[in-house]
């Protein structure tokens, strides 16, 4: 799929982090880019900079999902292009000090990570599979959705942001051949140890010591080289199906 002024996208939780560089990768293509985010002021700001339009949307909620996606399509048009960057993540572990492990956060990391993913991707879906085809191949579009190391390395505190990570790659071959039949690609992302707000708000020695454990290169992974691998995954019409690790080769040890 080639990437230009005929293919709307919506990238989520592109405020920040992942889903900001992606947005900016999109639009600087020529992409007309709905950028959805619960932070009505980062959200904004980017979709001002990048000549998108800005919607507040809480994944997990399928009514404020609809909401977005319907002004995402009054705004551009139906979209072709979904990138899933909204998360969050909280360290937990299964009993800890004597108590176990709190179901209400359990479940809102699952709520975000994981029925976000699948309740923006499944609503986008079904405008992409009434469009008509955009190619000699018969795409009506392509989702790409994010996963984390941590669905195949989940380390000590991280069972419940493991667990939604794992199922999102999970979802991944499933969705993709159910949406084969409307030419709807699927592809996942695990990205590794990157630098996002999420690190960010980790001590400067906790950051430099993950940095140190990848193997090549031996730092933190940045947004933009995230962004290049989603936007390669739009054009590559034989990329289906498939959650690509983005790492450096690293492997997470327990803790």
């Amino acid at each position: 799929m080639q990437i230009g002024v005929t293919t709307p996208a919506i990238a989520s939780g592109a405020g920040s982090g992942l889903g900001r560089a992606t947005a900016r990768g999109l639009a600087a293509r020529g992409a007309p880019v709905a950028v959805l985010d619960r932070n009505e002021a980062a959200g904004s700001a980017v979709a001002e900079e990048i000549g998108g339009v800005f919607l507040r949307c809480d994944v997990a909620d399928p009514a404020s999902v609809a909401d977005a996606v319907a002004a995402a399509v009054a705004a551009h048009g139906v979209p072709r292009i979904l990138v899933n960057c909204a998360g969050i993540a909280v360290g937990a572990k299964t009993v800890s000090r004597g108590e176990a492990h709190d179901p209400a956060l359990f479940g809102k990391v699952i709520a975000v990570n994981l029925i976000g993913t699948f309740n923006l991707s499944s609503q986008v879906a079904l405008l992409m599979s009434e469009a008509g085809p955009i190619s000699a191949d018969g795409e009506r579009g392509v989702i790409v959705s994010t996963a984390s190391v941590a669905a195949f390395d989940g380390q000590i505190g991280q069972i419940a942001y493991a667990a939604s990570k794992a199922a999102v790659a999970g979802m991944t071959l499933p969705m993709a051949r159910d949406l084969a039949k409307s030419g709807i690609r699927v592809m996942t992302i695990a990205p590794g140890i990157f630098e996002t707000p999420m690190m960010a708000g980790m001590p400067e020695e906790v950051q430099a010591s993950l940095a140190a454990a990848v193997p090549f290169p031996s730092r933190l992974g940045k947004a933009e080289e995230y962004a290049a691998l989603a936007l390669h995954i739009v054009e590559n019409a034989m990329l289906n199906g498939e959650t690509i690790r983005l790492d450096g080769a690293i492997r997470m040890q327990p803790k």
